[in-house]
């Protein structure tokens, strides 16, 4: 694999890389940042995405050979020099590893929910617009063998840079789809048969209490506000029994202890 050394930051062929942290939220005409070895061993063994090119810090290649060995030959490779790095991505690089990977058509909820099998837990994400958590929710819907995740229109890309980095590559290993609100989500789940249970502190039944259907979604919503209450209406509710006093946890938090118990991992 040849490696193509980087001068400039201004050289066409690393574009995509410049100035990350704004273009993330501008978007990138079909592609998303990957940030890190290890996700990058993941995008390189992703079936759903592919990667483009690559940008590593020029003393960061060496430990990056068997990483690199399960790219494609022609993949490009770039190096840099620290200060050439951090000037093209516009702030500190200190893993020194990026990647640029291209997003394929996504598939819509339909066809994804479709795809599932006949016992399957999907998490259901409505209004989660901060990164770090749905990156978190991401990787513990891989660690606990979620088969899906679904995520209203109001919810923040996973393909953030970030959201892909906090999930340790999870948001390219675990399906996705979005769909335009959660009352199409809902009615698309409940006509494919799935028991659908909204997490909330208010809710009426605690969770170790609450048996698991074949098919079942888990909902959670943003921090503060929760899930609007006209979506609890139509669903079960339960809750997480906390100590006395306190009422409720991080959604990522909480989402990793309603997706253990839900699961069949391990």
């Amino acid at each position: 694999m040849e490696i193509i050394r980087i001068d400039d930051p201004a050289d066409p062929r690393v574009a995509p890389y410049l100035s990350i942290r704004e273009r993330d939220l501008a978007g990138r005409q079909g592609r998303f940042i990957a940030e890190g070895k290890v996700v990058l061993n993941v995008l390189f063994s992703s079936a759903r995405f592919e990667a483009e090119s690559v940008l590593v810090l020029e003393n960061r290649l060496a430990g990056l050979t068997d990483t690199l060995s399960l790219a494609p030959p022609s993949l490009p490779v770039y190096a840099a020099s620290q200060p050439v790095m951090d000037a093209i991505a516009g702030f500190h690089i200190h893993r020194g590893i990026l990647a640029v990977g291209c997003k394929r058509e996504a598939d819509s909820p339909e066809t994804l929910v479709a795809s599932l099998p006949g016992r399957a837990l999907v998490a259901v994400l409505v209004g989660l617009s901060n990164h770090d958590n749905v990156g978190a929710i991401f990787r513990n819907a891989a660690a606990f063998g979620a088969d899906a995740v679904l995520l209203d229109g109001s919810c923040c890309d996973p393909l953030y840079r970030k959201a892909i980095r906090v999930s340790v590559g999870a948001a390219l290993k675990v399906p996705f789809a979005v769909a335009a609100d959660a009352g199409s989500i809902v009615a698309l789940l409940g006509r494919s048969g799935f028991g659908q249970v909204a997490l909330s502190p208010s809710g009426t039944t605690d969770i170790r209490d609450t048996p698991r259907p074949d098919r079942l979604a888990l909902y959670l919503g943003t921090e503060g506000n929760g899930l609007p209450d006209d979506l609890m209406s139509r669903l079960q509710t339960v809750r997480i029994a906390m100590a006395k006093g306190f009422d409720s946890l991080n959604v990522a938090a909480a989402s990793a202890i309603a997706l253990h118990h839900f699961s069949d991992a391990g």
